[in-house]
């Protein structure tokens, strides 16, 4: 098959698929936004029959600008059209667009006749309607319901549907669309993020070497609270065990974290997005990783950072919803899932601090989380159910 992946996000076990279709002789081109920041995976071509493409080059999305961001988002659409057209696949398959831009390209895929699979990793909607209930912006109501219809719309017209949960299935069933639904979870690539010393080159070139750490490395969006995490660090120093708390991040959270750590008088060490080689290093210098995931969007996202977090074997302290995916998979592993609230922080912090003071449980943690990863990220079942799907959608078609 000729088969386009556009993953907006350019995250690493999307371009991991497409390696590994290419390596199974299909012709691959993998798309990604470079308009949106957000740590990337591997994507440097190292094999026949995959190219790596990209849109939004030279944009700079303006996130808290609404009615400004839907412009663009749906220019970015008709760029992603046009590349479709350019490159004329067999089938395409679509991860992580904004509903304007999925919309915009679900028209044109339609238009030209190419079948396409969502790989519906999140229910925006859902996010939109927390942010209303919080009063944090109240026009997010309009807009849920707006964008809810994209999605809905766009859904509708994919050739077939794969979610990352069962709890998807049900928006699905409310859409009409549960009969070409497919559930795959998310995976991460267990031979590119490994376990190293927790000693290695980019904690010295930071001065991290023989400094307590939490860290916290991704995106930081409508999900999530970004001041739990200072508020975290400010719990374990009142307890006596004071960390520095790290922060590899690009965008909107930046501020928050850095006036309020200075607020609350929290050691923040704040950095950049890596370089995607460096992952295992970074990862490695937090003696507890923390992942975010708001109370609205338990059910309907599962934070990906989780996944690479396990691959990397560190102890993980979850702060989400205990139903999502990703609580189990961190209990599986031995870590701990509280909730995303203000009120959960102590005994958050207590557990962090137990682990602190406990190397050999610290230890056999990360050999719990990397054991995990291993029993669950295979990548060749994953790869053979897409493919099935792929074919299957391209074989249904007049193309």
């Amino acid at each position: 098959m000729r088969i386009l992946v556009h993953d907006y996000s350019g995250h690493p076990f999307q371009a991991q698929l497409s390696r590994e279709l290419a390596r199974r002789g299909h012709d691959v081109a993998h798309s990604t936004c470079t308009a949106y920041v957000s740590g990337k995976g591997n994507l440097a071509p190292s094999a026949d029959g995959l190219r790596f493409l990209t849109i939004g080059d030279g944009t700079r999305l303006r996130k808290q600008a609404y009615f400004h961001r839907l412009h663009q988002e749906t220019r970015l659409g008709l760029e992603l059209a046009r590349q479709v057209r350019r490159e004329n696949p067999d089938v395409a398959l679509l991860s992580n667009l904004p509903v304007p831009a999925l919309v915009v390209a679900a028209a044109a895929l339609h238009r030209l006749r190419v079948p396409w699979v969502l790989w519906h990793q999140d229910v925006t909607a859902v996010a939109l309607r927390s942010f209303a209930a919080a009063g944090v912006a109240r026009s997010m109501g309009l807009a849920a319901k707006v964008i809810g219809a994209g999605e809905k719309w766009a859904a509708r017209r994919a050739s077939a549907v794969v979610v990352i949960a069962d709890s998807f299935v049900r928006v699905h069933e409310g859409w009409g669309t549960a009969d070409k639904v497919s559930v795959i979870p998310n995976w991460a690539p267990l031979d590119e993020i490994v376990p190293v010393p927790r000693a290695n080159a980019w904690s010295g070139e930071h001065g991290l070497d023989g400094v307590r750490t939490v860290l916290y490395s991704g995106t930081l969006g409508l999900k999530h609270n970004p001041a739990l995490l200072v508020r975290l660090a400010e719990r374990l120093r009142d307890q006596g065990a004071p960390v520095r708390l790290v922060v590899v991040n690009d965008g909107p959270a930046v501020p928050v974290l850095r006036d309020t750590a200075a607020a609350h008088g929290v050691d923040l060490t704040l950095l950049p997005f890596q370089p995607y080689e460096r992952l295992p290093e970074v990862l490695a210098t937090g003696d507890v990783l923390v992942v975010l995931l708001g109370p609205d969007a338990g059910q309907f996202s599962v934070p990906s950072k989780t996944l690479s977090y396990l691959c990397a074997g560190r102890p993980v302290l979850g702060l989400m919803p205990g139903d999502n995916l990703a609580a189990r998979l961190l209990r599986e592993a031995g870590s701990a899932v509280f909730a995303p609230e203000e009120s959960a922080l102590d005994d958050a912090a207590a557990w962090v601090r137990q682990v602190l003071a406990d190397p050999t449980r610290a230890e056999g943690l990360g050999k719990e989380s990397r054991a995990l990863a291993e029993r669950e990220f295979a990548l060749e079942g994953c790869a053979t159910r897409f493919e099935d799907i792929l074919w299957s959608v391209s074989r249904g078609s007049a193309h």
